[in-house]
């Protein structure tokens, strides 16, 4: 029976993760009235899972791979929500109440691997994944290049370019300043102004966290049913989440402390250096190595 308890925890700690996206996030006050006491009460299943396991078994610590791992994931639940508690604060959900449905994720699988029921289903999973993972690649390619053409644009607004027939460059209004003088428009005026370049780039950031987050979730779906649990070990998927943990900790770092303009374009570049990296990782992992032609 504890395993029935333990997958329901498993599946409120996966609804408490998409919920604390938007608490955190997007500071909707809705979602972390929501993300909280779900959270709260996957704890609570996974408690009794635990009692229910160890009692069973007559014993009073965990044997085992899968048992370490459920209270593992109970133990980083139970800070999170204690933190909760006492600062009145949800922003470590974004990373505790992940780790904790996948600690508990493989356990609630119960003792045999998992397989999918059918060849179609499990290609379907395939197709799922790789089309959010790719659309959090392209979105990180985007901020990638908004964040350039910031850079680009920054550094020609503060140069005060000299016109041909004599006139300093204005920052406020440069295509106009070009039209009143008669001079044509320079190419670099028809780059977006800063705030909108800015805005696209964290836009496109917030749009890829998601897709990124629930492409991992899916992932290791796959491939635990594939692998088994080894696959924690493949670079592939260690340097995937290590991504997911920098693309984490730029969104906070961008709200929390309101960071923009040039420090906020090299973070965002970081984040695009890793995912290159992330990319040239499938020649080393036994789980993603794409087949020969």
């Amino acid at each position: 029976m504890y395993l029935v308890w333990l997958r329901v925890a498993a599946v409120l700690y996966a609804v408490a993760s998409v919920a604390a996206l938007p608490a955190v996030l997007y500071a909707f006050p809705r979602w972390r009235r929501f993300c909280l006491p779900v959270a709260g009460l996957a704890f609570l299943f996974h408690l009794v899972s635990v009692i229910e396991m160890l009692g069973l078994a007559h014993r009073y610590f965990p044997v085992g791979y899968s048992e370490v791992e459920s209270l593992l994931g109970l133990a980083v639940a139970g800070i999170f929500l204690a933190i909760a508690r006492i600062y009145g604060t949800v922003s470590f959900g974004v990373f505790a109440l992940p780790a904790s449905f996948l600690l508990v994720f493989v356990p609630a699988l119960g003792g045999g691997r998992y397989t999918f029921p059918s060849e179609g289903v499990r290609t379907g999973w395939l197709v799922v994944h790789i089309a959010f993972l790719l659309a959090a690649y392209a979105s990180l390619a985007f901020s990638m290049a908004a964040s350039f053409l910031y850079l680009v644009q920054e550094r020609r607004l503060k140069s005060h370019l000299v016109l041909v027939g004599g006139g300093t460059y204005s920052q406020s209004h440069p295509a106009q300043n070009r039209r009143r003088m008669g001079h044509p428009i320079l190419s670099g005026d028809l780059l977006p102004p800063l705030d909108t370049l800015e805005r696209i780039a964290h836009a496109t950031l917030l749009f890829g966290f998601p897709c990124m987050t629930l492409g991992l979730l899916v992932g290791s779906l796959l491939a635990q049913e594939s692998v088994g649990s080894a696959y924690f070990f493949d670079p592939k998927v260690l340097l995937s989440f290590a991504m997911w943990v920098m693309y984490v900790v730029l969104l906070y770092i961008r709200r929390s402390a309101g960071l923009r303009g040039r420090r906020a374009a090299y973070l965002s570049s970081g984040v695009f250096v890793v995912m290159l990296i992330v990319w040239a990782a499938n020649q080393f992992s036994q789980v993603h190595r794409y087949p020969a032609p």
